[in-house]
């Protein structure tokens, strides 16, 4: 990787950023020494400007930054630094530099959820459920899914949220084991709903279907 460290006498700004949640940590500066020790260490090391030395985050408090991965940017002269925090990033004790809370969004599990699916349909485990839905085929999981949206409907009528939760997550990982054998993604699907957020998205809709009648 070429990294431009002439820009700025000898260093680059690093953007650290959580690699599962995809908040960003901290801003920080390597010069060479420092990128190349973060490489070996798989621990980020900074080159400190007021003490003028490198510095590894967590050194001295025990809140490393596991090092994922480093891309560089269009102008190879700064860093994004994808990392797994342990503990605080902050030395005020918070999860980031901007005070904020590093917390995952809890959907985007069915990302991952999808990814491990993807997994189980290339692999094909013997033994896995999903393998078996998939032996199965499309008609197969669009039935399984069809039942599972009938039983989270009877509990949200009659049952407890609890319950109604429970069968419309078996109802989601049927739906998502199904676009895997289509070919699709869950993200697809919030595309299509982003869209249909848009104001004018009825009257786009009655324009296009209009047009393509009169062809």
């Amino acid at each position: 990787m070429e990294i431009d460290f002439e820009k700025l006498s000898g260093l680059v700004p690093a953007i650290i950023q959580d690699a599962d949640t995809k908040n960003v940590l901290m801003l920080g500066f390597m010069n060479r020494e420092a990128y190349e020790k973060t490489i070996e260490t798989k621990h980020v090391t900074f080159w400190s400007r007021t003490r003028n030395c490198l510095w590894t985050k967590g050194e001295t408090s025990g809140h490393f930054l596991h090092l994922v991965s480093i891309q560089n940017d269009c102008d190879n002269d700064t860093l994004l630094v994808k990392v797994h925090p342990e503990g605080p990033t902050c030395h005020t004790g918070t999860d980031t530099c901007w005070g904020e809370i590093n917390d995952e969004n809890p959907l985007l599990f069915l990302s991952h959820l999808q990814d491990f699916i993807e997994k189980r349909h290339e692999e094909m485990p013997e033994g896995s459920y999903t393998t078996k839905l998939f032996k199965d085929g499309i008609k197969r999981q669009a039935q399984k899914m069809g039942e599972e949206a009938l039983e989270a409907v009877i509990e949200a009528v009659n049952g407890t949220n609890e319950q109604f939760t429970y069968e419309v997550s078996d109802m989601f990982y049927h739906l998502i084991v199904l676009l895997t054998s289509k070919g699709l993604r869950i993200e697809d699907v919030a595309q299509e709903l982003a869209k249909r957020h848009d104001p004018d998205w009825d009257k786009k809709r009655r324009v296009a279907k209009s047009k393509g009648e009169m062809e």
